[in-house]
């Protein structure tokens, strides 16, 4: 029996912290939903710039800036997640995530605040069927009255319609 509790305390500490790191998002708006990513993706926050436009790339796919020497996607998510047209302004933001060792930006209508999610607080997404495409989401986070999609940031951009993160080395 006390050797049990000995590995229990040796096998608590490390889970706790992983899973804590693991439910703390960024939250942000597009439209008047909220979103959350896992905060550890996030590189930074920069106010929306202007933007080099690339030909031929896809609507959502707004362009590329120079970030330190590194030339970053910008991808406009409300043009991802089909929510019309955004309003640029002085609250548009960009959120540099650093996904799969691939630098990459995305547009959002505003940044809310970063909150640690309980696993009492967090949900399966709901089953839609084939209506509605939920594979990059998550879950739902709730925090008193607030609803939170959360989103698999990784498992979006590396999406065949995206192509930014390669699926495999050649």
């Amino acid at each position: 029996m006390p050797h049990e509790q000995s590995k229990i305390g040796t096998i608590a500490p490390s889970n706790s912290i992983t899973s804590h790191l693991a439910n703390e998002f960024l939250t942000f708006r597009l439209g008047e939903e909220e979103y959350g990513i896992e905060i550890l993706k996030v590189q930074e926050i920069r106010g929306y710039d202007s933007i080099t436009h690339i030909a031929n790339a896809p609507e959502f796919i707004k362009g590329v800036v120079n970030l330190r020497g590194i030339i970053v996607p910008i991808i406009d998510m409300r043009i991802k997640f089909r929510l019309g047209n955004a309003d640029y302004d002085q609250f548009t933001v960009v959120i540099i995530l650093n996904v799969a060792g691939r630098v990459m930006g995305i547009v959002v209508d505003g940044v809310s605040d970063v909150i640690s999610l309980g696993t009492d607080q967090m949900r399966p997404t709901p089953g839609f069927g084939s209506v509605i495409d939920t594979e990059y989401i998550m879950g739902l986070g709730t925090v008193d009255e607030r609803m939170l999609i959360l989103i698999d940031i990784e498992k979006l951009m590396s999406s065949s319609d995206m192509g930014l993160i390669e699926q495999s080395i050649n």
